[in-house]
């Protein structure tokens, strides 16, 4: 066998060297985004299951989650959502669900382990709810996330899901089989009002249980969760002055779909998309009248994914006609 002289030898280690062992940051901002991890799949009636996975947070940011039954894509949500309902299945059927993230550079990640839910029967002509949940409880365990307790409801058919609730926003949703979970992505400082609902195969909901009030410890300005780079303007059309309203949805847990909008120091209307909200920044316009010359204040703030309102945005006053 011939030996390669000594120089040869660390020239070649030289080589390897400066080709893979020193890796510099940029080198990871070049991987595709990793797997979800944490997925779970619950049926939620006869015809849909709920998804849920962690955040993805390798990489330069996820642009989006693209949800996979089996080897077909049925949903695609936004980087900030971590839950989907998929609907539209067939009762008395086993499912396979993967979850896939993409970057903000169009870079599509490795599907997620798979998990499995078997949706029940369809029962025909069951309009009978389940019974109320009982003897609600919980408690903080920790500045972002609490522990919720109940007592199992009753149903004819069968109690299929619990769906939590803070305030009127559903945040959470879990077996029926039950009757504990821990509800993250909350904000310190916080009080909140945590209600349960039983959900049978037909999708009857029952009543909501008692309310659990609970308060996170820490402190929160709200700074952290009001729109950014907000911006207000007026425009004239058909002899009526109109306010035009932009801005940068706050960075949160989850999918912003509402905002109160306050002219003048009293709210004026809230702003609900019916169906996907806006990815990126968000416009909004209404009418103000036709006299011209009159100065306004204005601002607005989001009903966050937790169901409570965030922060509100820098003030900005407008005239028309200005």
């Amino acid at each position: 066998m011939r030996r390669l002289p000594p120089v040869l030898v660390c020239v070649v280690l030289l080589l390897v060297a400066a080709c893979g062992w020193n890796r510099s940051p940029e080198d990871d901002e070049g991987r595709a985004p990793g797997a979800p991890t944490g997925v779970t799949a619950a049926a939620g009636s006869a015809d849909s299951v709920h998804v849920m996975w962690n955040a993805v947070s390798s990489g330069p940011g996820i642009r989006l989650y693209e949800v996979y039954r089996g080897v077909t894509k049925v949903k695609e949500v936004p980087g900030a959502q971590h839950m989907v309902d998929v609907t539209r299945l067939r009762p008395s059927t086993l499912y396979a669900f993967t979850v896939r993230a993409r970057d903000t550079r169009g870079r599509l990640g490795p599907p997620s382990r798979a998990a499995r839910a078997r949706t029940p029967a369809r029962v025909a002509a069951d309009r009978s709810a389940p019974t109320r949940p009982r003897a609600a409880a919980g408690r903080a365990v920790g500045s972002r996330a609490v522990q919720l307790s109940w007592g199992a409801s009753r149903d004819d058919r069968g109690v299929m899901s619990y769906d939590v609730f803070q305030g009127r926003a559903k945040i959470h949703s879990v077996g029926g089989n039950q009757t504990a979970t821990v509800v993250t992505g909350l904000r310190p400082g916080t009080g909140y009002a945590f209600t349960v609902r039983a959900r049978d195969a037909a999708g009857n909901l029952s009543a909501a249980s008692a309310a659990v009030r609970l308060r996170t410890p820490g402190t929160d300005d709200g700074r952290g969760t009001a729109p950014t780079a907000f911006t207000a303007r007026t425009h004239r059309a058909g002899g009526a002055y109109y306010l035009d309203l932009s801005w940068e949805p706050p960075r949160t847990d989850g999918v912003i779909t509402e905002y109160g909008v306050r002219l003048d120091g009293a709210a004026v209307t809230s702003l609900v998309w019916g169906g996907d909200p806006p990815r990126g920044r968000a416009t909004y316009s209404f009418y103000l009248g036709r006299a011209a010359g009159e100065s306004h204040r204005v601002r607005l703030r989001a009903r966050l994914p937790d169901g409570t309102w965030g922060g509100y945005s820098a003030e900005r006053t407008v005239t028309t006609g200005g």
